[in-house]
């Protein structure tokens, strides 16, 4: 059951001087349509589960998993009967680890890890959530440390495995290693400069490469293009912002690096499916 629904804004109870919350769901109940800004993974232990993000339905079997970004709307249909392992994280308390965000942002809006889809790291992944439940339910000395070290760990491997998997750049091993570690710095420059006037020549040019072929590059990496990726990242601050009454929407759209509001509506709508006037009215219902 959501403790704190503010609109469609959860604020998640953690315990005492924590930043993770874990429990086992077996509710019948339907958790309507939320966001929080933790990220949330779910993993069934018994029987089946059904998560809606925007328009997709997300069926999960015993042992999948996915992985919800932070800030990201949706909703969870409970089935009769059944049995998940729920786990809400706070990932601004070690924000400073350098690739983190970038591993964050290849995550959004949800991931799903199944046996069959991500091979070997699905197991290693299960294995995981399942000590940190333990962790977190012995609660004992320096817990909160083991938990953060294991997390870490499972979001290297969905790094790793994103990009084996899907950023094959057409260049011997040693640049491969390179193109990695430059896109990922990148990333990283992106994400601190999102409100500032970023163009494609000018990140191209940065990253050393012309913006034709950066853009493909870029593509590959995140799977996203350069405008696709910046936007996101403004739209993820501009939902911080919006959930104070006291700064406007045009205000918003300034602080979140949009000079035009026009723009900063259409590409919100876009991204959330609804107007940042609509989305404030669902916060403050």
């Amino acid at each position: 059951m959501i403790e704190n629904l503010n609109g469609i804004h959860e604020t998640v109870k953690y315990k005492e001087n924590s930043n993770v919350k874990l429990f086992i769901n077996a509710e019948t109940e339907d958790y309507p349509i939320h966001w929080h800004t933790p990220m949330e993974i779910i993993m069934p232990l018994e029987g089946s589960y059904t998560v809606q993000i925007g328009d997709n339905m997300v069926q999960l079997n015993k042992s999948d998993i996915i992985f919800i970004a932070s800030g990201v709307t949706h909703r969870l249909i409970a089935p009769d009967t059944g049995k998940r392992l729920i786990i809400q994280i706070e990932w601004s308390a070690v924000s400073k680890i350098r690739e983190l965000n970038s591993i964050l942002t290849l995550i959004s809006p949800a991931i799903t890890l199944t046996p069959e889809s991500s091979g070997n790291i699905h197991s290693n992944i299960y294995k995981m959530l399942l000590d940190i439940a333990d962790e977190y339910q012995h609660d004992s000395f320096l817990s909160e440390a083991v938990i953060y070290s294991k997390m870490l760990e499972v979001l290297v491997l969905i790094g790793r495995h994103h990009t084996a998997s899907s950023c094959h750049f057409n260049v011997g091993r040693q640049k491969q290693h390179d193109y990695l570690e430059r896109f990922l710095s990148i990333c990283e420059y992106i994400d601190a400069h999102c409100t500032e006037d970023l163009t494609l020549d000018e990140i191209a040019k940065i990253a050393g490469f012309s913006k034709y072929h950066f853009s493909r590059l870029f593509k590959q990496f995140t799977n996203n293009t350069f405008y696709k990726y910046l936007n996101q990242k403004r739209i993820e601050l501009a939902l911080i912002l919006l959930a104070d009454p006291e700064i406007s929407v045009t205000e918003t759209a300034i602080q979140s690096g949009f000079t035009n509001p026009s723009t900063f509506i259409r590409v919100f709508k876009a991204e959330k499916g609804c107007t940042p006037t609509e989305f404030r009215r669902m916060f403050t219902v």
